[in-house]
């Protein structure tokens, strides 16, 4: 086992992928002689070429629809778009053709592509560099929808979509690519070697799409989140005294339905935390399916702790960031409110 943190262990799955299978490919914006803005591709075109490791012009269009073209002839092309912000450019290419095409040729053509993009805010990047837009992806059939929240999970789930035939959008949680973060603004994310999940292996292994993980038993209240927000939410239940289970979600879609309705049935009390804003968003779909599989077992309302409705604030960034404060309110306010 080595000691990795996420971007570390994003790296590794990719060169644990294009060493097994020569059809791997990586293209994006500055992946290759730069190494990626965040780093994670740092190396590896040093290491495979410049026809594996392909740096793209400034067009998220174009890098789609080139990887979709690759996968179709046979190529295993990941993506990288620089910032989640940026994805729409690409979104007709991703949903209009990529989701498609096995339910259009009949299953006859199929292109395996991942869409790797950081996303998510608290790191000061303003409307533009802090977005979540997971869920408008998870609306989309024929694509899977995945955010790990460590880097265990981060390098199996990633080598998990490579080595899928189906087309993964894989979004990074940019927050946590040093470490783990617990929702106050002025403590600095802790080293990962201190968190059980900090220990990757340096191999090929993988981590099933569409299962959640209970990162935490208890019997009070269940916490569904994902992403950043699950070390807000462990460290929010500790300083509420909520003995809570929290449940990393990580696959979005396909949806783990029965580790969450089953931790539901059991606490009969349940807090949905995102970093995207609160309308319309993925949390929504959560709680009708919670309402729905766990009605009556309910002991008090679904509550949600998401973003504002608004665009992503620069100047008020940790009061718009679902933080530890916010989660311990929406504890509380679960605890405290009967069905």
């Amino acid at each position: 086992m080595a000691q990795m943190n996420m971007i570390e262990a994003i790296r590794s799955a990719m060169d644990v992928t294009m060493n097994r299978d020569p059809s791997v490919v990586v293209l994006g914006q500055d992946v290759g002689y730069f190494g990626g803005v965040f780093r994670c591709t740092d190396g590896l075109q040093r290491k495979y070429g410049e026809h594996r490791v392909i740096d793209a012009p400034i067009s998220e269009g174009g890098i789609i629809g080139t990887a979709i073209g690759m996968g179709v002839n046979g190529l295993r092309p990941v993506a990288e778009i620089q910032f989640a912000d940026y994805i729409y450019p690409g979104f007709d290419q991703i949903v209009s053709e990529l989701a498609k095409l096995r339910y259009r040729s009949a299953g006859d053509f199929f292109s395996p592509v991942t869409i790797r993009t950081p996303c998510g805010g608290g790191i000061r990047g303003g409307q533009t560099h802090s977005q979540s837009p997971e869920g408008i992806f998870t609306h989309v059939s024929g694509i899977k929808t995945i955010m790990p929240s460590n880097p265990y999970d981060a390098k199996g789930l990633l080598i998990a979509a490579i080595e899928s035939d189906d087309p993964v959008v894989f979004f990074e949680p940019k927050r946590i690519y040093n470490g783990p973060f617990d929702g106050d603004p002025d403590r600095p994310a802790v080293s990962w070697a201190s968190h059980p999940k900090g220990e990757v292996p340096e191999g090929h292994y993988t981590v099933p799409i569409g299962l959640a993980e209970v990162v935490q038993p208890g019997s009070a209240l269940t916490i569904i989140t994902y992403g950043t927000l699950v070390h807000v939410a462990v460290a929010a239940a500790k300083t509420a005294g909520v003995d809570a289970e929290v449940i990393d979600v990580r696959s979005l879609s396909p949806l783990d339905e029965t580790t969450l309705t089953d931790s539901v049935k059991k606490t009969g009390r349940c807090l949905i935390a995102h970093e995207a804003t609160r309308f319309g968003g993925y949390g929504a779909e959560l709680a009708a399916i919670i309402q729905k599989n766990c009605f009556y077992h309910l002991e008090a309302p679904v509550s949600r702790v998401a973003g504002w409705d608004t665009p992503y604030p620069h100047a008020f960034e940790w009061q718009y960031f679902p933080g530890k404060k916010r989660m311990v309110a929406g504890i509380r306010r679960v605890m405290e409110t009967a069905a």
